[in-house]
């Protein structure tokens, strides 16, 4: 199981990327090896934004936390 704790710390570190482009990320949930964020600002409605979370943060967080790379989907967007 991971902590929320560890989850935000990682989007804490991604987040200046993607405020750089006018958008932003939130942690919404933490659920066993899940975690669920909600995109923001000009990621919504962007074509990149499935490009950014899955290929971005996701990796990231898959590397950071081994308990992740188990999972098919570890990472949803809310909307």
């Amino acid at each position: 199981m991971i902590s929320r704790d560890r989850v935000q710390a990682v989007i804490d570190r991604v987040r200046p990327f993607i405020q750089a482009d006018g958008g932003d990320i939130e942690l919404v949930d933490v659920s066993g090896n899940r975690a669920s964020v909600r995109m923001m600002g000009n990621c919504v409605g962007c074509p990149s934004a499935h490009l950014t979370l899955h290929l971005g943060l996701e990796s990231v967080l898959r590397e950071e936390l081994p308990a992740l790379r188990q999972e098919e989907r570890a990472l949803t967007v809310e909307h």
